[in-house]
């Protein structure tokens, strides 16, 4: 069973997309911001294959977290789908140059949120 992290400030949220992940058969790992996210990755006993994250959090938004991704060389196979409010077409830019495979927006479909993981080649 492949994993899953979701990285969002709102618990509401993270209940949302964990469920949609659940029934598409992963497991998934919660975190509230981005540091938290990245010790969820170190402590993981398999590494998730897909996070989807948000842009606003405090202490490490989706933008830093996403560059620390990117930053180290053993998570680069990991597909990264920023899921967020922001709506603006330089936002969109601003996190696919950071390293997001996929952008979507909220609110979001299942099938809106099913397309974007076969764009990244995820069942």
């Amino acid at each position: 069973m492949s994993h899953a992290l979701v990285v969002d400030d709102s618990r509401a949220m993270r209940a949302i997309l964990g469920k949609q992940l659940k029934q598409l058969g992963y497991e998934v790992l919660e975190a509230e911001h981005g540091e938290q996210a990245l010790e969820r990755i170190a402590s993981a006993t398999e590494r998730p294959v897909l996070a989807l994250v948000d842009w606003n959090m405090p202490r490490m938004n989706g933008i830093e977290f996403i560059k620390a991704v990117r930053s180290r060389p053993e998570l680069d196979p990991m597909r990264v789908l920023m899921v967020t409010t922001e709506t603006e077409l330089s936002q969109v830019r601003i996190a696919l140059e950071a390293g997001a495979n996929e952008y979507m927006m909220k609110p979001f479909t299942a099938e809106a949120l099913l397309s974007k993981l076969g764009t990244m080649g995820l069942p």
